[in-house]
């Protein structure tokens, strides 16, 4: 298995059983890719593999909840004994508390359960992978973020973010900030670490409410997945290019 796999770029999207994620293992896999499709629902993860596999793609499923150790440590066992290494990481897996939702009246064991996967999630499940994508060649990290989380747009009159999160956008924010720490940490290595932004993508993260479809929104970080190697790192990218923090 490891010789045949050795040919192939491996890739591990978390979250990809359905909506965004789905569609970033299966371009991933239309690139002829050995994708792991992550997830913690068995029969959505089983079933999201034998699609991908019908339409021509290497998929393996990955079962993976990324608030716990113990899965997470499971899931770089798999892929240690399936690939050997791991080529790309696509931190695709999030959720969402209300909307609008004011900070002043929040339930804060939803902050703590937006924090715990949207961020600590995220750093619980690279670091454990870092390993793996340091036998890469070419190691790629791609976090999923979103316009909500910079300063910037959330700052700038006239920009419409869709009204106050007092969750969710300071999840990708903080998200946006750990991210760059990674970068300077990783900077003398080969690693490259960026942020996408799909859009206002109608998923039901939002209750289908928004006006891209998930393939359109997996475009950007199947884009950062594939970096050549003098490409950013540190960065957060949407379809047209550099969103400011």
């Amino acid at each position: 298995m490891l010789a045949v796999m050795s040919e192939k770029t491996i890739a591990l999207v978390t979250g990809a059983n359905k909506g965004i994620g789905y569609e970033i293992a299966a371009g991933l896999g239309a690139r002829g890719w050995s994708v792991g499709v992550g997830a913690r629902d068995e029969r959505r993860r089983e079933d999201a593999v034998a699609k991908l596999r019908a339409a021509g793609a290497d998929a393996f499923g990955v079962p993976l909840d990324v608030t716990d150790g113990g899965s997470v440590a499971a899931a770089v066992q798999l892929i240690e004994e399936r690939a050997g290494r791991l080529d790309v990481l696509v931190n695709n897996a999030g959720v969402a508390g209300g909307w609008p939702e004011e900070p002043t009246t929040i339930d804060l064991e939803t902050v703590r359960r937006l924090v715990e996967t949207n961020v600590i999630g995220v750093i619980r499940v690279t670091n454990a992978m870092l390993p793996l994508l340091r036998r890469s060649a070419h190691p790629r990290i791609v976090n999923q973020s979103s316009h909500v989380g910079s300063l910037t747009l959330q700052t700038t009159p006239g920009v419409d973010l869709g009204g106050i999160s007092g969750a969710y956008a300071p999840t990708k924010t903080y998200l946006n900030a750990v991210t760059i720490q990674y970068a300077k940490e990783l900077s003398g290595t080969n690693i490259l670490i960026n942020n996408a932004c799909p859009g206002y993508v109608a998923t039901d993260l939002n209750g289908f409410s928004g006006t891209q479809t998930p393939e359109q929104g997996a475009a950007i970080a199947i884009r950062l997945a594939t970096l050549p190697d003098d490409g950013p790192t540190g960065q957060l990218f949407d379809d047209n290019g550099v969103v400011p923090w």
